[in-house]
């Protein structure tokens, strides 16, 4: 029996029967249940078997303690009320707020943490880490540590870009449609219906091909964000002007210029294709969130001081504004998590195809297929970008876990 095995199963039941001791069943039913699967494992897979428990219990431990001195930190600069929340956090929900934090910061200073642009040619093809590349080359000879986080830049900015927009549209409309009600409620819904009908990739594929190729030039993204625009100016200009003939020209020329100055915002921070792609999502998933939105203010426009409200003479955007979504706050964040996280792997998936972000510009969905001819030699470094997708979408789903378990006054 080597020095290994006696240390490891030593600390097991060392840590066991302190936790025995001392009374802590939660601990000491896990450290034990670790032992027990250990003798098990060990006994089928040997001495290497248990060095991979070893390692993934010593990985667990490390991101617990990780999510537990951030949750700390989170709380000491947080403000009474936002640190009270904070203290109810499980592990799991630090966890994930830690990882979101770490590509939100990759992301941001990605220039100044990238040793080596994303584009940059610097090795043979395939070349292996060293001093200067910690992963090695791709296929062209780029830096696969430096596209990597570039592409926590690129891809999770699309990801978030179509899932602000999806819900700018939706999350409008929804409020409109269970205020309003009548005929706008049913036509919203039945185009709603239609897209939902269609499966989203696709939708998407054929959208792409549509306004791909020759289509995908500044001209045509302009008009399309112009559309889109003009589109969520309607339904807020409705809501706010509702019958007035002067505030509906006033709204509509103040918006027409908001719409041009967005579309133009646009331009200088994605390119042609990337904004069409945006676009394409935020169409999709906007009839989502038109349903939840328009279920959850369905609920709220039934109460009573709606009613009372609706009696003192409030209009439609006061009645939005102060009294609906204030209530359907906490299941609307949460629900942009989750169609965060529906965005981000359908533009992962879509660029895996070549049909999402286009080369040169590093994105983790297109690395993987690009590397994928690695695998077959043995070699890992295809499946980091995919690991980094796989992260954090599990982090997001931590975080809006928790956020539901608030949201429905369950105790965590």
């Amino acid at each position: 029996m080597s020095t290994f095995v006696i240390i490891y199963y030593f600390l097991l039941l060392g840590a066991s029967c302190l936790a025995a001791y001392y009374n802590k069943r939660a601990p000491f039913l896990l450290l034990f249940s670790l032992t027990l699967v250990s003798f098990i494992v060990g006994i089928v897979g040997g001495v290497g078997a248990l060095r991979m428990i070893a390692i993934a219990a010593g990985l667990l431990a490390l991101a617990a303690m990780v999510s537990y001195a951030f949750r700390e930190f989170l709380i000491a600069i947080a403000s009474h009320n936002l640190a009270k929340e904070l203290r109810t956090a499980p592990l799991t929900a630090a966890f994930g707020m830690f990882v979101i934090f770490t590509y939100a910061v990759a992301g941001i200073f990605a220039p100044w943490i990238a040793p080596f642009g994303q584009a940059e040619v610097i090795a043979s093809a395939f070349a292996p880490a060293d001093s200067t590349m910690l992963l090695g080359a791709d296929q062209l000879g780029r830096d696969m540590f430096s596209r990597i986080i570039y592409g926590a830049r690129n891809t999770v900015a699309l990801a978030l870009a179509g899932t602000v927009l999806a819900f700018l549209l939706g999350a409008l409309a929804g409020l409109l449609a269970a205020t309003n009600g009548g005929w706008f409620d049913q036509i919203i819904a039945r185009s709603s219906d239609v897209i939902m009908s269609i499966p989203s990739l696709i939708f998407a594929l054929l959208m792409l091909s549509i306004f791909g190729g020759d289509l995908a030039n500044n001209t045509t993204s302009f008009w399309l964000l112009l559309a889109f625009s003009a589109l969520v100016g309607l339904l807020l200009v409705s809501a706010i002007f509702e019958s007035s003939i002067l505030g509906w020209v006033v709204g509509i020329a103040v918006m027409a210029g908001v719409a041009v100055v967005f579309a133009g915002f646009m331009l200088t921070i994605f390119n042609p294709s990337e904004i069409i792609l945006v676009l394409v999502v935020a169409v999709i998933y906007s009839p989502r969130v038109f349903r939840l939105t328009r279920a959850v203010a369905g609920n709220v426009v039934v109460m009573d001081y709606i009613e009372a409200a609706k009696l003192r003479g409030e209009r439609t955007w006061y009645l939005i504004r102060r009294e609906i979504l204030p209530n359907s706050t906490a299941p609307l964040i949460a629900e942009f998590g989750l169609e965060f996280c529906f965005v981000f792997l359908l533009i992962a998936g879509l660029s895996f195809l070549g049909l999402g972000i286009q080369p040169p510009t590093a994105d983790w969905g297109s690395m993987v297929r690009e590397n994928a001819t690695l695998i077959s030699f043995g070699d890992m470094t295809p499946l980091i970008p995919a690991a980094a997708i796989a992260l954090l979408t599990v982090a997001v789903n931590f975080v809006v876990d928790w956020m539901l378990y608030r949201s429905s006054g369950l105790k965590v």
